[in-house]
């Protein structure tokens, strides 16, 4: 077992098998839909950097799938007309995000229920679960994730997706504070930034769980034969 401690990959002892149980873990994958990955001038949010993801993301979800680890796809949903956001308060994103990477042209149709912003880029294959319904920056909120995987039974996940200084990131604390153990691969993230992705990557570490990659977390799994777990 092996996670990235002061940036540097380093051995866990066993009082870190929690982390690392995936008879009692879910992946939550956050907001890889169009409204992020599209490569069009009208993608209403782009998260450029995570286009690299998608692949990696797809072969670590079809491995795990394998290994009997379930998969959780989030996407933000807003009501058609914004009320939940543009149209009645908005998202304090909608403000400053746009200081720092310019104007947004098209971002009022950002997960807009019924448009094809919100359809999924990565696979989402017959034995996977969807949480629609995310309208702010972490999946928990106002969604049902945590009532789902309460009643999965699970105690660990593992994040992956957009944006990893964002969305991924405040999912990440709010698991933490919610008693779940917080595992985020570093290599199946993408946020604004490579200096905001390790930040945020060096935050996730310090403060509420483990980071490592994606084939070190697949190998950690495949140790911990099922008489073990």
């Amino acid at each position: 077992m092996k996670s990235y401690i002061n940036g540097a990959l380093q051995n866990l002892g066993p009082e870190f098998g929690e982390f690392f149980d995936r008879s009692r873990t879910a992946i939550v994958s956050i907001d890889l839909h169009r409204g992020h990955l599209e490569d069009d001038p009208l993608c209403p949010c782009p998260a450029p950097r995570a286009r690299a993801i998608v692949a990696p993301v797809d072969a670590f979800h079809a491995q795990a799938r394998d290994l009997g680890v379930p998969v959780i796809h989030v996407r933000s949903t807003l009501r058609k007309g914004g009320i939940d956001d543009v149209a009645g308060r908005k998202s304090a994103w909608r403000l400053v995000f746009p200081l720092h990477v310019g104007a947004i042209g098209n971002a009022d149709a950002h997960a807009i229920e019924g448009t094809h912003w919100t359809e999924f880029v990565t696979a989402v294959d017959a034995c996977d679960l969807v949480v629609s319904g995310k309208k702010r920056l972490s999946a928990f909120y106002p969604t049902d994730l945590d009532f789902l995987l309460r009643n999965m039974g699970v105690g660990t996940l593992v994040l992956d997706g957009c944006l990893a200084d964002c969305c991924v990131l405040n999912t990440a604390f709010e698991a933490s504070n919610l008693g779940y153990r917080v595992v985020v691969p570093q290599d199946l993230v993408a946020g604004t930034h490579p200096d905001l992705e390790a930040a945020a990557m060096r935050i996730v570490a310090m403060h509420v769980g483990l980071v490592t990659t994606g084939p070190l977390l697949l190998e950690a799994w495949r140790a911990r034969s099922p008489d073990r777990l």
